[in-house]
Formats: structure tokens, C-alpha cells, sequence
């Protein structure tokens, strides 16, 4: 494959791409995916080729394959999908995006994407890795900032519990409540390994294993007092688990609930539900998208964290663009600790 990286119109011949082959039914499985190799345009006046070097798969992204109405369209049967990316420019018509730059946007799951260059952000990665803008520095970073300052902010000396600790946002949206002052931070995930790197790596108090046991008894002993702010990215037992041990006044980001996400009917709502009226919580849905403004902010913050290292982050990461389904499917069954990456060679 060659590529001609002056301002030339020529482009690269063919490139792969992972297009969405069918819509599953439940749970996603390999066989709604296809590898196709496809041509790459030429070069449009303002625009750029880049070549993607790392991709991010998340769990919203299942909701995307349903052909339903939500806050974001679903993909098209038989089309390319997308998500977040960063890769190289190789050949530009954008004179505000030269080749050579890093850059991020919006058409992962493709080797090869043709782009306005308006529509990418040229990365400084002169401080920090080039995949750390998917992660710690990208939506999933700002996901947990923002959910911890402005959905549910965190005061000095709340107690904290955030579900799915040891995923992308929650293995970092512990270590920022602690750093804007929670006095003791209480994390969920599945199984020994991940709890256990929990509290040692991403400086949570306490760990609760869900496989073990029922999550509200293990969340009522280590919270005696209730807790004050809850991160949700599970809902299910969770959420409800979250509800009983509230206390009162306590604040809710819903960011997101994956316990459901494969379901083929309704998903019931917490049967304990009438408690959040009597202890006054404040249950507040979150989309990622409507904080953009606190990038700057964020971004500033997080560098400097990143830098020192008082962040710690870790990546699960599997090798090429024919290994994207496999961890997309390995992020809904959560097989990953910290962000789950594909490097795409």
C-alpha cells in the first residue's frame, strides 16, 4: 500500500474497514461484523487522508447496532462504523492540518479515513502517548470529570461508590474523586484480579466483587453511613444496590447501564425506587457530549496529573483492525482493566 504525502489528490488504493453486517439479537456475536477492503477516496479541496494508528471501542457503541431511536443514530446495515480514533496524516489538502500531525476524530473502525479537516483536533503528543487522548485524556477522562463536578459533584468528605471501577471511566473516575476531596472512594468489579488492582493500583478504599455475593449487603457493610455520590455504570442490581444505601441527599450520575444492553425485552426499572423520593436523591442522566465545554479545563488537569503521575491508567489492547469486534465484544463481557484499545497496524 503506498501513499503520496504531498498536497496531491492521489491517495492511498485500498484500505480495510469493519462494517456492521447484521443487527444483533441479544448479545453481539463475531458474525455481525464484516472485514471488507475497500477503496479510499481521493483527496477533496480541505481535505486529509489519515492513517488511523489506534481505535476505541465502548460499550455504548452496542445500542448503535439496534435499529432504534436514542440519543445518538444507530449504524447503517451494510455501512462502516465509527468511533473514536487517532492516526497520522499522511496526505492533506487542509492547510490548517499538515502532514505529519496526530490528529483525533470520529472514523475509527477503518486503516485508512478521508476527512474534513475541520473535523479533527491536532494532538500535542509531545507530553503524552497518542492513545491517551481515546482514554484518559479523551470522552473517557472527561466522562468521569465531568460526572464527578457537574452531574454529581463531589464535596470534602463524601463517600463515593462507583460500578464498573476497574473499566475505562471508572478505573479513573475513582482516582479524580479522591482528588477533589472524597474522603473514601468504594469501587465495584468481577472477580479477585480486578478488585484486588483496584485498591492497589487505582487507589480505591474498598473493592467489591459482584461475582461473590449480593452487591447491596457488601455495598451496606462498606458504607455504613450510606454514600453520598454514586457513578452508575452498570444499573440492574447496582443501581438498586446504590438506592438502599443512600444517604439522604445523595447525588446520582447515570452514565450508563450495562447490565442491560443485550436484553430482548423491557428491562425493569429498581424495585426500590420510591427510596430515592424519601431520602431526596438527585438521579441525573448523563451524556458526555453536553460537557464539551469543560475540555479545556479537563484536558489542562489531566495532563499535568498524567505528567506527574498521580494518574495512574492502564490499557487492554488487541493487534489490528480484524481483532476490532473481538474487543468490542470483550468490552461488553468485560474483559478489559482501563480502556480497551485496538492498535491497528
Amino acid at each position: 500500500m503506498s501513499v503520496n504525502s504531498s498536497a496531491s489528490p492521489r491517495t492511498v488504493v485500498t484500505g480495510r474497514e469493519i462494517r456492521l453486517a447484521s443487527r444483533p439479537v441479544g448479545a453481539p456475536t463475531e458474525e455481525n461484523f464484516e472485514l471488507v477492503t475497500a477503496p479510499v477516496p481521493q483527496l477533496g479541496e480541505g481535505e486529509i487522508l489519515v492513517r488511523n494508528t489506534w481505535m476505541s471501542v465502548d460499550p455504548y457503541m452496542r445500542g448503535r447496532m439496534d435499529d432504534a431511536e436514542s440519543y445518538i443514530p444507530p449504524f447503517g446495515l451494510g455501512a462502516v462504523l465509527e468511533g473514536s480514533a487517532v492516526g497520522e496524516v499522511v496526505a492533506s489538502r487542509a492547510d490548517a492540518v499538515p502532514v505529519g500531525a496526530t490528529v483525533s476524530h470520529f472514523a475509527g473502525w477503518r486503516e485508512y479515513a478521508v476527512l474534513d479537516g475541520a473535523a479533527v483536533s491536532v494532538l500535542d503528543v509531545s507530553a503524552v502517548p497518542a492513545q491517551a487522548y481515546l482514554g484518559p485524556l479523551g470522552t473517557t477522562g472527561l466522562t468521569a470529570y465531568a460526572a464527578l463536578t457537574e452531574v454529581a459533584p463531589v464535596r470534602p468528605g463524601d463517600t463515593v461508590f462507583i460500578s464498573g471501577a476497574a473499566g475505562a471511566v471508572g478505573s479513573v473516575a475513582g482516582q479524580i474523586a479522591r482528588k477533589l476531596g472524597a474522603a473514601r472512594v468504594i469501587g465495584s468489579a468481577g472477580g479477585p484480579e480486578k478488585t484486588a488492582k483496584l485498591v492497589n493500583d487505582f487507589g480505591y478504599d474498598t473493592a467489591l466483587d459482584y461475582r461473590a455475593g449480593a452487591i447491596a449487603a457488601q455495598l451496606a457493610e462498606a458504607a455504613p453511613g450510606g454514600i453520598d455520590v454514586y457513578v452508575d455504570h452498570v444499573g440492574g442490581d447496582h443501581l438498586e444496590a446504590a438506592i438502599a444505601n443512600a444517604a439522604t441527599g445523595a447525588r446520582f450520575a447515570l452514565v450508563g447501564a450495562i447490565s442491560g444492553y443485550n436484553a430482548t425485552g423491557p428491562v425493569p426499572g429498581p424495585h426500590n425506587l420510591f427510596q430515592a423520593y424519601t431520602k431526596r436523591l438527585q438521579l441525573r442522566g448523563m451524556l458526555v457530549s453536553d460537557h464539551f465545554g469543560l475540555f479545556p479545563e479537563f484536558t489542562e488537569r489531566a495532563v499535568g496529573w498524567l505528567t506527574e503521575g498521580s494518574l495512574h491508567t492502564e490499557e487492554t489492547v488487541f493487534e489490528g483492525i480484524e481483532q476490532a469486534p473481538a474487543a468490542f465484544l470483550g468490552v461488553l463481557s468485560g474483559v478489559n482493566t482501563g480502556k480497551m484499545l485496538v492498535r491497528l497496524t
